[in-house]
């Protein structure tokens, strides 16, 4: 084998097409392009979402819902992963850095306690919000909830 025969592989290469080089090319004349239309003209360019003119699929259909701009986004952790926390770490507060380095949350998230599972530990916990459920549970076992 030597570099001056080497060759691509056979069937791997195709020539280019040679549009609009006259009748014997077999594409001159109108360039592959077809007869007359928007399409024939250069510069060409489909609106997005156009339909060939039927009406578009975004006006056939009714608009609806909306979208409230003064919602609160809150993650929700539950009392049943505060405990399992505490259990593993022995943590006697809980707060937003905890939740950060654990992966529960990211920096900058807000924070909601919920009272799914049981607390046993005295912990204090530190939080955005909290269910009226989390509160209760909290104070239940001696600790205290503080909301941020």
């Amino acid at each position: 084998m030597k570099l001056n025969s080497l060759k691509p592989a056979a069937g791997s290469t195709h020539s280019r097409k040679r549009i609009g080089r006259g009748p014997g090319s077999g594409m001159g004349g109108t360039s592959t392009r077809g007869h007359k239309g928007a399409k024939q003209r250069s510069g060409y360019k489909q609106k997005i979402g156009f339909e060939g003119g039927q009406m578009p699929m975004q006006r056939r259909l009714p608009k609806f819902g909306f979208k409230n701009i003064n919602r609160v986004e809150y993650k929700a952790i539950n009392l049943s992963t505060i405990q399992a926390m505490v259990e593993a770490k022995g943590y006697d507060k809980v707060g937003i850095a905890e939740f950060i380095a654990a992966g529960f949350i990211q920096k900058g998230q807000l924070v909601k306690i919920l009272g799914n599972g049981q607390l046993t530990a005295k912990v204090d916990v530190e939080a955005n919000a909290f269910s009226k459920t989390a509160e209760a549970a909290i104070a239940a076992v001696g600790g205290n909830a503080v909301k941020l």
